[in-house]
């Protein structure tokens, strides 16, 4: 009883302190040409382009969390600190100046034909954003479909017929669940490359041509994955979730090949939350055809909370082939606004991470050996990925460009850059660590009943 009463008013504590974060601007900022370290601290503005993040206001003083951009490529992010008074390009270019600088890109092949699937349920207003990014692609040659999953109203219909007639084609899959309605989409698709995002997202117009591309230029490859940054840092939700690392996977491309496993990821393939994110990512659309797509019994809106993109990633990488991570491939991620959105979140992302590892195990128990060889290893993940994490400096895998405190005045070293791993700008309250490790103990057993309940309705689990 007496310990019941300190975990509530501990996080009685802890939703105070989440309240007092304040918001965030976020903005563009491009540079032009490729120049490196020798524009260090310079004050030069001419050709420099600031502009808000997607649906934002004009940049004022304040705080800022800005991505860089080379000639319009990303580079990097960093978090800067506007005076009262000053002139916000001067100021943030300045700090942009002392990101590390990039090598140039390499010329990117003709991309092949593509097919972007968008899952929605009943929320025509964010889909409409999204639907209005994607068909401003410059991508050569691609179809859009959105799958409405077990509708309530005709909201989502009546919108595409509406608005965009021919150009996005209308799928109604009547069973609820995220894997499920990706599957109806991956059934319908034309596009030699199939990618999927979600209805919460702004797509970069390079996005699907940077995803799609890879695929041409290296035949092995089964999936491909982007960069994820936050659309908007007006709650305290979104903020500490940024300050975590949200979503992002860094500036730098990387290959993962299961015929040469990475040193420096001694649980691959399974620790595929580093790989990327369900709303960026890109199958072969053969590959994952042949591997039998998703299993339904994953995903959001089952009973096993999520799991289906880290499903597909590792059923791909289990078939021997490649997975690229593409950070010129950009998304905007509209993320979770409230406390009890990230109760929820904290909770399904534990439940769909061990739902997930179970539906590896069920539908391809040869891998059973070399998991039981990692759980060791996974069962220390496990506990890190849970931690109680305080406002401290990271571990040095962050997705800033320029680290840590990149471009943070006076803050140095240790201050955090939201969208930087671990860069701990805030508290990660214990109380969403143990819904976490909650999530983590039920997932098997969600995944268990999210498989008998698709008996009922006639599907099978694959």
């Amino acid at each position: 009883m007496a310990g019941g009463r300190r975990a509530q008013q501990e996080t009685r504590r802890e939703i105070e302190q989440f309240l007092s974060i304040g918001p965030v601007q976020v903005a563009e900022l491009d540079l032009p040409g490729a120049r490196g370290a020798e524009d260090r601290g310079t004050a030069d503005t001419e050709g420099v382009e600031l502009r808000p993040g997607p649906g934002g206001a004009p940049i004022t003083s304040g705080s800022v969390f800005v991505l860089v951009r080379r000639a319009g490529r990303p580079v990097g992010t960093l978090l800067g600190q506007v005076p009262d008074g000053a002139d916000p390009v001067a100021v943030l270019a300045g700090l942009a100046r002392e990101l590390p600088p990039q090598a140039p890109p390499e010329p990117l092949p003709v991309p092949p034909s593509a097919s972007v699937v968008v899952a929605t349920r009943e929320r025509a207003g964010r889909l409409a954003r999204a639907l209005d990014s994607l068909l401003a692609q410059d991508h050569p040659d691609f179809e859009i479909v959105v799958v409405d999953n077990a509708p309530v109203t005709e909201e989502t219909r009546e919108l595409v017929e509406r608005k965009y007639g021919e150009r996005v084609r209308y799928v109604c899959e009547p069973v609820p669940g995220l894997a499920i309605a990706h599957n109806r989409g991956l059934a319908a698709v034309h596009g030699r490359v199939v990618a999927f995002t979600d209805d919460d997202v702004v797509a970069d117009p390079r996005w699907l041509t940077e995803l799609t591309a890879p695929f041409a230029a290296d035949p092995g490859l089964g999936c491909a994955t982007g960069l994820i940054l936050p659309a908007r840092l007006r709650t305290p939700a979104q903020v500490l979730l940024e300050s975590h690392g949200g979503f992002a996977k860094g500036f730098a491309p990387r290959t993962y090949d299961p015929a040469r496993p990475p040193a420096d990821e001694p649980l691959f393939p399974f620790t595929a939350g580093r790989f990327g994110s369900g709303a960026n990512m890109a199958f072969r659309t053969s590959v994952l055809r042949a591997v039998g797509g998703f299993d339904p019994a994953t995903g959001a809106g089952t009973r096993a909370r999520g799991g289906d993109d880290l499903y597909g990633f590792v059923r791909v990488l289990a078939e021997g082939r490649r997975l690229r991570y593409t950070p010129s491939a950009l998304v905007w991620h509209h993320h979770r606004e409230t406390w009890r959105d990230l109760e929820t979140q904290a909770y399904g992302y534990g439940a769909g991470l061990t739902a997930y590892l179970t539906a590896i195990l069920v539908n391809r128990p040869a891998l059973l050996p070399a998991f039981l060889a990692r759980v060791p290893g996974g069962l220390a993940h496990a506990r890190g990925l849970t931690a109680v994490r305080g406002p401290e400096a990271g571990d040095g895998a962050g997705a800033a460009g320029g680290g840590a405190g990149a471009g943070v005045p006076g803050g140095g070293a240790g201050a955090g850059v939201p969208g930087g791993h671990d860069s701990r700008t805030h508290p990660w309250p214990r109380r969403l660590s143990r819904l976490q490790r909650r999530g983590m103990l039920y997932g098997p057993v969600g995944y268990l009943r999210a498989r008998r309940a698709l008996r009922t309705v006639g599907l099978e689990a694959r």
